[in-house]
């Protein structure tokens, strides 16, 4: 397999002692049991310079990627062996026919899908850091795990309750299609652009005219208490670990509504007291898992909330308030580099999708080819209806893929949901030779270009 895909500026290694004593580790695992019949590629892998200059970026940046790289060593060999591409499809292919959740129990369950998205993130971040993908696959291929699990979690407790007698199946043999349960993505889910340590944002609504439940009095509890159950098993920390964080606050008033909704009274609620602010959430809304007709069917429905022919000044209002609130949350107008968040702060990943969305909510309603999900795809889109400069559209797709460079790489270290720089030049010098640069001041004034820019 040829290894055209490994980058020639790979990132040096910040902790020389991490990546000695991880290849001592490495070289140890062909002597297990588990591992016997890969010893031979796995001793091949650390003595290829190619191959081996691959894990020291791994091994010397990333406490993290380390332990996934001596946990799951068969998926390393898989992707020098048969690619990226194929390592990826390999590592979700056990969760990819969400019919086949049926016959599993919940721990089983829970199993497959950590294991499955532990090792997909394990090639992203290869493929990442190799530059092997360009930014949109990588962010794709975070929501298709994401999305893949969600699925086949979904299947599972879906069966569950049918199997307790409690729900008729339209199709027992994949429970999911036709049975008026839904799953919506929302953010960067929805948009396909999830972060690499990311929170998924959901809405689960179910078609009441649909869902036919042996005893309607119970409808209501028996289904929300499938939903923690799913979402408990997307973000429960085990041994195998955890899939992904679930937010359920973005459904329609999330302090007094359980965490599954009817159709009629999500409609309801958006169509009398939606406010601006849902309905630019509403734009990256995508249906992410369960019953795709029904789910489709809701958001063709809720497409005249979100999209009007004409915007009145109220809502204008709306979208600055938001922006001020945004900005005196994160310290207004300061750029200041340890310790800016490099999302919400000044200049972050959020004014550039802000931005994209409030352009849409404006001219979307006139506009059906500014309706689109991607914040990229959208930027390039003004351009085409000469609603920004060319410049202007280069600087912010510029800026984007940088900083959500630097979001993933933050991430990648210890896997952690954060988008906050190090306040320590030690901290900002570990990331900087995660990015690939010689120096902390070259980052520096790159990062400070792109924060500028935006601004």
């Amino acid at each position: 397999m040829s290894l055209s895909w490994i980058s020639q500026d790979l990132p040096q290694a910040f902790d020389p002692d991490r990546v000695t004593h991880a290849f001592e580790r490495w070289n140890a695992l062909g002597d297990k049991p588990a591992f016997e019949s890969l010893s031979d590629k796995i001793g091949e892998i650390a003595s290829n310079p190619e191959k081996s200059a691959v894990l020291a970026a791994l091994f010397g940046n990333s406490p993290y990627l380390t332990n996934l790289c001596l946990r799951d060593p068969d998926i390393v060999c898989d992707i020098f062996d048969h690619g990226l591409d194929q390592a990826f499809a390999d590592a979700l292919a056990p969760v990819r026919k969400s019919a086949d959740a049926r016959d599993v129990d919940q721990p089983t369950t829970m199993g497959m899908v950590r294991r499955a998205k532990r090792r997909a993130a394990l090639v992203i971040a290869i493929a990442d850091i190799c530059k092997a993908w360009p930014l949109e696959k990588i962010t794709s291929a975070i929501s298709e795990t994401a999305e893949r699990t969600l699925d086949f979690t979904m299947a599972h407790c879906l069966s569950a309750v049918a199997k307790m007698r409690k729900y008729d199946l339209p199709n027992p043999q994949n429970p999911l299609e036709g049975s008026g349960i839904f799953c919506i993505g929302m953010g960067k889910l929805g948009a396909g652009e999830l972060n690499y340590s990311s929170d998924i944002d959901l809405i689960f609504l179910y078609d009441q005219d649909v869902v036919t439940y042996i005893d309607p009095d119970r409808i209501h509890q028996d289904l929300v208490r499938m939903v923690r159950d799913i979402t408990r098993i997307m973000e429960e920390r085990t041994g195998d670990g955890y899939v992904f964080r679930t937010d359920l606050r973005l459904r329609p008033d999330p302090a007094s509504t359980p965490p599954i909704m009817s159709m009629i009274a999500a409609e309801t609620y958006y169509e009398t007291v939606g406010q601006n602010w849902e309905r630019a959430a509403m734009i990256k809304a995508r249906i992410v898992g369960g019953d795709h007709v029904a789910g489709d069917a809701f958001l063709e429905i809720l497409r005249p909330f979100v999209w009007r022919k004409h915007l009145d000044f109220i809502a204008i209002q709306d979208i600055h308030s938001i922006k001020r609130q945004i900005n005196a949350h994160k310290g207004g107008s300061k750029i200041n580099i340890p310790g800016h968040n490099i999302k919400l702060g000044c200049g972050g990943i959020r004014e550039i999708e802000f931005f994209a969305q409030t352009q849409q909510l404006i001219w979307g309603g006139r506009e059906v080819a500014l309706r689109g999900k991607a914040t990229c795809d959208t930027l390039r889109t003004l351009t085409e209806f000469g609603q920004i400069s060319e410049q202007v559209r280069d600087e912010m797709l510029a800026a984007y893929e940088f900083l959500r460079t630097v979001e993933h790489r933050l991430q990648m270290i210890n896997d952690q949901q954060t988008q906050t720089l190090p306040d320590t030049d030690d901290g900002l010098r570990a990331l900087a030779t995660f990015l690939g640069y010689d120096t902390l001041d070259a980052f520096k004034a790159d990062l400070l270009l792109h924060l500028r820019n935006v601004e």
